[in-house]
């Protein structure tokens, strides 16, 4: 019994090795963000939203599939520049009839506007974290917003080898600022966000 437990141990031992392989080193500090131009890590960004429902309960939901860049110098992150657009199609909520309602014109009105855009103005830093502060783009109406943003980690990515730099990221919004108020103040008009974004530069 000893030896048969003794071979599976092996076995499964060995079969995990080449995963451990591939799996990425920890990232490094923010002394590893080179200057230059990165885009969007559409597959590992993403924007976290949650309301009050009618006191009830709190509710979450989700947009991924984003495209953007960003422009940064670590000599001079004052200077840093980032924009995203939205797809509104990337939303993700708790059903289909719920995202059929969110789609229509008692909220996004994605037939009309399908991508909501983020481009920041200014950037305020203080060791690794920074307010910045930019344009919101949603429903055809253009809002500041103001994100307090948390560098996350930078370096190499051992999968495919980009230079890869991640932040995270937290707001808060009035949705009725952008003429998407249906059913506030029961549901709540502040909208928190979290938001987790990774940029790559091209593999050298």
């Amino acid at each position: 019994m000893k030896k048969i437990s003794l071979a599976l141990a092996l076995g499964l031992s060995l079969s995990a090795a080449p995963l451990l392989a591939q799996t990425p080193p920890p990232a490094t500090g923010a002394a590893a963000v080179q200057a230059g131009s990165y885009k969007l890590d559409a597959n590992h960004t993403q924007v976290i939203w949650s309301v009050d429902h009618l006191g009830f309960s709190k509710l979450y939901g989700m947009v991924g599939s984003m495209s953007g860049t960003l422009q940064i110098d670590p000599a001079n992150l004052s200077a840093a520049k980032v924009e995203v657009d939205i797809p509104l199609s990337g939303l993700t909520v708790t059903s289909p009839a719920f995202a059929k309602h969110l789609a229509s014109a008692d909220f996004f009105e994605t037939e009309k506007f399908p991508t909501a855009r983020f481009v920041s103005r200014t950037v305020e830093v203080k060791g690794e974290e920074a307010t910045i502060t930019g344009d919101l783009t949603l429903k055809g109406v253009t809002r500041p917003v103001v994100l307090n943003a948390k560098f996350y980690g930078a370096g190499v990515n051992a999968m495919n080898k980009a230079r890869t730099v991640g932040f995270s990221a937290t707001g808060t919004l009035k949705r009725s600022e952008f003429g998407v108020g249906y059913a506030a103040p029961a549901v709540s008009d502040d909208v928190q966000l979290k938001v987790t974004a990774a940029f790559e530069a091209p593999a050298s």
